[in-house]
């Protein structure tokens, strides 16, 4: 019999020494730079696209939430944890992005997994893009339902997926835009396919939100489409952490009664709140912001193209340079780092094998000189 002193030491062992090993490092940032024991670097691998977490107005906002409201929510928001901070967000959020309703988790990983486990059942489909997030398709297999996986981006695929259903309720299920490649689904012709055999869209629109379409109203609304089901996170251009989900009256109630982590979670504190309204006024206001980081990804592009690694296709803050193997991809990162350049590798099984890539971020609040710098410490490096 297998003990868990044992289990635990063949795991690490396994693992020890190699490229997928993972640890942590204490660090400070404020978005465009990155302070460690080591030193200071340029931060490419930040998901403040916007650059609003370290915003004065919304570092104010948290302050005075926290003044009114104290530090914490103190309980689930089904029994004392749904504040008016709260409720003024929600419709906030419902109103900005054409919705009856939007309904608070604490993250956007709570949110995926807290619907997909509320709504499906035993007879029924999910069709997954293969690339999906994590918590997606976690909590996919993780239900009673079938998933199926559709190839990247394929709506052929998706079609032949959807045509081998079954009986119950489909759930076709993808990214606005993804998290490791960077670019966007093809939403209008994916929802055509969902409407034509009568099946749900969900769409996790994380790395979109606040970024695409009118006001930062996202990947959805860029694409004129808008699925029964809409996640929105808070942690890659609002700056700060939670997450939202987006859906019609009868679909919150039934939400509210059946998703778990919604139940049995302590809601987000409500200065936190507070700040989020902040921060979702500075988004619709931030169209400079957006020109400004459109232009920074042109850039990079642009002056990218003589690198012996390629981009790949992604107009968006997210330009990963596949490099494919797991060692020369740890090592590019570390060059990199002694070039005072944070830039982290990317390694099977959060990527697909023999897909190793530098996930390399451009926010609003980079240079043109720091992207100078990012690119000659790439030439430097051997890319």
């Amino acid at each position: 019999m297998m003990n868990w002193p044992d289990f635990l030491s063949r795991r690490l062992a396994e693992r020890q020494g190699t490229s997928l090993w993972r640890h942590r490092q204490v660090c400070h940032s404020d978005g465009r730079l990155l302070s460690t024991a080591d030193g200071q670097y340029l931060n490419f691998s930040s998901n403040d696209y916007l650059g609003l977490s370290q915003h004065p107005q919304i570092i104010a906002a948290w302050q005075q939430g926290a003044r009114q409201y104290g530090v914490g929510s103190s309980g689930s928001g089904h029994v004392t944890g749904y504040t008016a901070a709260h409720h003024t967000l929600e419709q906030q959020l419902a109103e900005w992005l054409g919705y009856s309703h939007a309904l608070l988790f604490i993250s956007g990983y709570a949110a995926n997994q807290g619907v997909i486990a509320a709504l499906m059942e035993r007879e029924d489909s999910i069709i997954a893009d293969r690339l999906s997030h994590a918590s997606l398709l976690e909590a996919a297999m993780h239900s009673p339902a079938q998933l199926r996986r559709f190839l990247h981006n394929d709506v052929g695929s998706l079609r032949q997926q959807l045509a081998k259903a079954g009986n119950g309720k489909t759930l076709v299920v993808t990214e606005g835009v993804f998290s490791m490649d960077g670019d966007s689904a093809p939403l209008e012709a994916i929802a055509q396919q969902a409407r034509s055999t009568a099946s749900w869209l969900m769409v996790d629109d994380a790395h979109g939100i606040g970024i695409h379409g009118d006001e930062g109203r996202g990947s959805c609304w860029m694409q004129n489409i808008k699925p029964e089901i809409l996640v929105i996170t808070f942690g890659k251009a609002f700056g700060l952490s939670g997450a939202a989900v987006l859906c019609d009256k009868h679909t919150a109630e039934y939400l509210l009664q059946y998703a778990r982590h919604l139940i049995y979670s302590t809601s987000m504190p409500p200065a936190q709140a507070v700040a989020l309204s902040a921060a979702l006024r500075q988004i619709r206001a931030g169209e400079a912001l957006r020109q400004r980081l459109r232009s920074h990804i042109r850039y990079f592009r642009r002056e990218a193209q003589h690198l012996p690694f390629a981009l790949m296709n992604s107009e968006t803050a997210i330009q990963p340079l596949m490099v494919g193997d797991n060692e020369r991809c740890s090592a590019l990162s570390h060059r990199l780092r002694q070039k005072k350049v944070w830039v982290n590798a990317m390694l099977p099984p959060t990527v697909p094998p023999d897909s190793a890539r530098l996930r390399i971020t451009l926010t609003a609040n980079h240079t043109q000189y720091d992207i100078d710098t990012l690119l000659e410490a790439l030439h430097g490096s051997g890319c």
